[in-house]
């Protein structure tokens, strides 16, 4: 091999080692055993144990050795040159991957944008650039579908060894992912005015993100949400829109805390109980369907985002007084009840009356229009109706006659 082509070995070997990180010593090294394990592969009956191979690193000539004796082959040159080059491109080909591995454990727990590649059975393959990623289904958002050069933005979960060496895996369904795409959407966010307290997630149908502001003047639901919903809905389209994300402000108060985790539903009154970490929730009826939600969802998501089982019933009229008011209703003894329950049903048997009495007055007006004895009648069917109703009410009230409240009563039906 001529000089020139050997002084240009050397200088090949320096730029390469230098350009890619590698160690000069440690690409000569492994290219002594390469060679070694050529000339093995030419020589089978050899115990390659008592060889040595030499390489010159200025010329790039190799010998091989055996018990201090020069026993290289006519023609081995050629051999070994070509051994040294694929040696030298496996050693580029190896750094280049830890450097990009190196460089991707940096951006774990980070999101990236990738394309769709390939499928390799259940895996998706995503070109990130550099490198390769894997999506097993494990991290593939059920009900979303890839195709060919599809463009994604993926979450980076971990490094793991696969069949051939460390593999970046990545993620769709992962919460890193929606808390990535709010960093990148809203600049209060990424720059910390706006922090984000929780998220939970049901990929592929529905979010819910618990945000709060460190800084006075900062509405963090309105930061997140944008003008018009513009920055919210910049975050949808990267689910395709088939993910529903509900952004609700992060309350230290349980109590508004869940009533603030069951939006959209409104109008709620919540009773928590610290030690069994339960919250019941009474819920106007036509809110009920909301605050449920569709397969029971919407609690569901609300429950894991608070750390309370959740409890909804609807609201009836005990539960439209104030929660203080409805301890002190419960706490009376069972006679006062009794009186409260008899004082309501009068209150209602009154109202009938009154009704009773109207319509006898409109008998009245109309006693030229109907005649004699159908009115007569009627009279007396109402009258009858309302003397029964009087007794009703003063046994209920246990009032005797010549007392103020039954000759209250009595101007009303007179």
């Amino acid at each position: 091999m001529p000089a020139i082509q050997r002084s240009e070995f050397a200088l090949a070997l320096n730029q390469v080692s230098n350009e890619r990180g590698l160690d000069p010593t440690v690409v000569l090294d492994t290219v002594k055993n390469a060679i070694l394990a050529a000339f093995r592969k030419d020589h089978p009956g050899s115990e390659i144990e008592e060889y040595t191979a030499e390489l010159n690193a200025n010329t790039g000539e190799a010998k091989i050795f055996h018990a201090g004796k020069d026993v290289t082959p006519p023609g081995f040159g050629r051999i070994a040159a070509q051994t040294a080059k694929q040696v030298i491109l496996q050693k580029i080909r190896e750094k280049e991957k830890e450097a990009i591995i190196s460089d991707f454990k940096l951006k774990l727990g980070t999101i990236i944008n990738g394309m769709v590649l390939r499928f390799a059975g259940p895996n998706v393959i995503i070109d990130v650039g550099k490198t390769e990623a894997i999506m097993p289904p494990s991290e593939q958002i059920p009900n979303e579908k890839y195709h060919l050069n599809q463009r994604l933005t993926v979450f980076v979960l971990e490094i793991k060894e696969g069949l051939k060496g460390e593999e970046v895996v990545v993620s769709r369904v992962n919460n890193g992912l929606l808390e990535g795409l709010f960093k990148r959407e809203v600049p209060e966010v990424a720059q910390g005015a706006v922090e984000i307290k929780e998220i939970v997630r049901e990929p592929g149908n529905r979010s819910k993100v618990a945000v709060a502001s460190n800084q006075n003047g900062i509405d963090p639901v309105g930061s997140c949400v944008g003008q018009k919903g513009v920055r919210v809905q910049a975050i949808i389209q990267e689910f395709g829109g088939i993910e529903k994300i509900d952004i609700i402000q992060w309350q230290e108060n349980p109590k508004n805390y869940v009533t603030q985790a069951l939006s959209p539903a409104k109008e709620l009154q919540v009773e928590i109980n610290e030690k069994e970490k339960t919250a019941r929730v009474f819920v106007a009826p036509e809110e009920l369907s909301l605050a449920i939600g569709r397969d029971g969802q919407n609690v569901r998501l609300a429950s894991k985002l608070t750390g309370y089982r959740i409890e909804i019933e609807g609201k009836d009229e005990l539960s439209k007084i104030p929660a203080e008011e409805k301890a002190e209703i419960k706490e009376e003894p069972a006679e006062v009840q009794a009186e409260t329950k008899v004082a309501t049903d009068a209150i209602v048997k009154e109202e009938s009356l009154a009704e009773e009495t109207k319509e006898l007055a409109e008998i009245e007006e109309k006693n030229e229009e109907k005649p004699a004895a159908e009115i007569g009648e009627k009279e007396e069917q109402v009258a009858q109706s309302v003397e029964a109703m009087k007794e009703e009410i003063k046994e209920d009230l246990e009032v005797k006659p010549e007392e103020p409240v039954q000759e209250e009563v009595t101007d009303k039906t007179s």
